[in-house]
């Protein structure tokens, strides 16, 4: 046994507990301790785990307001970058205050390319002829100064090219839309039977005799927008498919023609005589009489032109498209082949069927400005180019014989003709393969 000293005598006490029981108690003390060593560690481990959830929390609130403050400076910027950034090739034009628009940087470039050329060809047509006149003369009569050339140059040859100008702008705009609705670089109103029905309904009224000139535009306009709805009719299959409307125009073309001769036969000598030269179409004996219809036409017609430059760029999409835009297709459409066969129909009662101004005009038009629809305003100023430089090389190639202009824009216009249709009959061998 062991003893313990008391510490007053210093003398030794015995121990009552055996050594087992020390044992136990000694046992007893080590798990207690253990025990507080373990809840030591757990609230420690607690503490660490609750600070780690802490930390972390806080780290990915820093972290998604970082981000969502990231994002949120991304979109703002690519919404302003949007507002600000402008289409390739087009440049911004202020008008006024608040009046701002895009324009076609190519396009704009290409119509005063086209506008300086017409000057130049108008100011040749009126100086080359029987006798030569020169450019200041010229000039003095355009700006109604005295001049000795006032009856050469004003009276004979400045109506004459008002006219050209005016057939050759209308025809150029009614190509334009035509083949923008079709989406056809074949369908122009000479091909499709819009100017045979205006050619019929004219050369039959002259075969009854009447040959007024300010009578025979309006006949013209009838009998194209006749020809227009029976193709539109025919060729409506639960929508306007480019390829049938072109097949059926052509199928009309033809047989408007067999009744145009069928007039022509019918009718007196003399007056099928004037008949078939105003079937090739010229600008032979044309004046202010003649100007003055189509002048008015156009001119009252020019909100509508303005129209259509804005309406086309919808026309030009696919359907789904469009549709999905809130565009009304069928009007749109209707409206666009209206204003065409009106012009067309005009001008062919002014001077004839020009051909192949029609086709020509819009398409060397896109080439040049290279635009996604085809500019009427370029349309325009190439098909005044045409008809106008035609009608002179008519007049002086064959000196002292003049030719219809009809006669040599068909000479020009054939061959494209002919290209258009074997480049378009590649490409779709190409697709197929």
């Amino acid at each position: 046994m062991s003893g313990t000293r008391t510490p007053g005598s210093g003398a030794r006490v015995n121990d009552a507990r055996t050594p087992s029981e020390a044992g136990t108690d000694r046992m007893a003390g080590t798990a207690g301790k253990a025990r507080k060593a373990g809840k030591a560690e757990e609230s420690s481990g607690a503490g660490a785990t609750s600070g780690a959830g802490e930390t972390s929390g806080a780290a990915k609130t820093s972290i998604s307001g970082a981000a969502s403050g990231a994002g949120a400076a991304s979109i703002s910027g690519a919404a302003s970058a949007s507002v600000r950034v402008r289409p390739a090739g087009y440049v911004l034009v202020k008008a006024g205050p608040r009046g701002r628009f895009l324009l076609h940087r190519r396009a704009s470039v290409a119509a005063a390319a086209l506008a300086v050329l017409l000057a130049a060809v108008c100011v040749a047509y009126l100086c080359v002829g029987e006798s030569f006149v020169a450019p200041g003369e010229v000039v003095k009569v355009i700006l109604g100064q005295p001049s000795s050339a006032e009856l050469v140059v004003g009276t004979l040859r400045l109506p004459r090219l008002v006219v050209g100008l005016l057939v050759g702008a209308a025809f150029g705009i009614a190509g334009a839309l035509i083949q923008t609705v079709a989406r056809n670089p074949l369908a122009s109103p000479d091909i499709i039977g819009i100017s045979q029905g205006a050619s019929a309904l004219t050369v039959g009224a002259m075969t009854f005799g009447i040959t007024s000139y300010t009578v025979l535009p309006y006949l013209s306009v009838i009998g194209g927008v006749a020809a227009a709805a029976l193709v539109h009719v025919f060729a409506w299959r639960g929508g306007l498919h480019a390829t049938g409307f072109v097949l059926i125009g052509i199928g009309f073309a033809v047989a408007l023609r067999s009744v145009t001769t069928l007039f022509l036969t019918k009718g007196d000598y003399l007056v099928a005589q004037q008949a078939q030269i105003w079937m090739t179409g010229s600008l032979n004996g044309r004046g202010w009489s003649e100007a003055a219809p189509i002048g008015w036409t156009l001119l009252v017609l020019l909100p509508a032109v303005a129209w259509a430059a804005r309406a086309q760029r919808t026309v030009s999409m696919d359907d789904d498209t469009a549709t999905g835009l809130g565009v009304r297709l069928g009007r749109v459409r209707l409206g666009l082949v209206a204003l065409g066969v009106v012009l067309a129909s005009v001008a062919t009662g002014t001077a004839g069927p020009v051909d192949f101004v029609a086709l020509l005009a819009p398409q060397i038009a896109r080439r040049m400005t290279r635009t996604a629809q085809i500019p009427l305003l370029s349309s325009a100023l190439l098909g005044a180019v045409i008809v106008v430089l035609g009608d002179l090389l008519a007049r002086r190639l064959f000196s002292p014989t003049e030719l219809p202009v009809g006669v040599l824009t068909a000479a020009v216009g054939a061959p494209y003709l002919i290209w258009l249709i074997i480049r378009g009959h590649r490409s779709r061998s190409g697709g197929t393969a």
